[in-house]
């Protein structure tokens, strides 16, 4: 079994103390390599007790959307903030494990580094598929920054205690800036303009984009390979 896999049954401590055990295998350097394929992962809860995941799988950097893959699993652990892995982590793997082709990339709607304990979604998923990932959340979990212009493209450190623990991200101006750290396999520098570099004109990364959409219920667009849920 994968270490960075959830173990059954596992309580919030446990959560705590695995989260604190797999910072140490968290790379923080960039190590991406070539990227032929990005991929975007998003968890909705259509139902209460399951959790329904879509990764979506772009071809980089022309940003074709190729493929999408979902899996539906059963949700196994409460939502208690900063243990956000422990609920989406186990259906999102199996979504990205699901697409035709490996993505050199995992963008993921959620914290990566910027975390109390240093291991967002972005940084379990990475180490657990061992892949390049960016956390770009919606909103901050913890830190402080001053925030960035109104200008698509500017940034602001994201700071705890001291520490640059990720950057605010103005992805367009007139919208909420995004909170990007490093996840897994990448740096800071790379993880705000790889993030940048997957706009296009929205405030999400289409790769996201797409997923929040799909997951939601909105249909794919023809051309795109689909996985189905009922395939996995």
């Amino acid at each position: 079994m994968n270490d960075a896999a959830i173990p059954p049954g596992v309580t919030t401590a446990e959560a705590r103390a695995l989260q604190q055990r797999l910072a140490d295998r968290v790379v923080l350097r960039n190590d991406t390599g070539s990227i032929a394929w990005v991929a975007g992962i998003d968890v909705h809860y259509p139902e209460k007790q399951r959790a329904h995941a879509v990764a979506t799988l772009f071809s980089y950097p022309d940003l074709v959307f190729t493929a999408v893959a979902q899996a539906d699993l059963p949700v196994t652990f409460p939502y208690v903030p900063g243990l956000l892995s422990f609920r989406e982590a186990p259906a999102a793997v199996a979504a990205v494990e699901r697409l035709p082709h490996r993505p050199g990339l995992l963008l993921c709607d959620g914290q990566g580094y910027a975390h109390p304990r240093r291991f967002g979604l972005a940084c379990h998923l990475g180490v657990w598929l061992d892949i390049p990932a960016i956390g770009a959340a919606k909103s901050r979990l913890i830190g402080e920054s001053d925030g960035p212009p109104d200008e698509a493209g500017a940034q602001a450190p994201l700071l705890d205690g001291g520490e640059v623990i990720g950057a605010v991200v103005r992805t367009k101006a007139g919208v909420k800036p995004l909170y990007v750290s490093a996840g897994h396999r990448i740096d800071l520098a790379a993880a705000v303009r790889l993030t940048l570099a997957c706009c296009r004109g929205y405030r999400l990364p289409e790769p996201n984009r797409w997923a929040h959409r799909l997951a939601g219920g909105g249909r794919a667009p023809a051309g795109v390979t689909v996985v189905d849920a009922t395939q996995c």
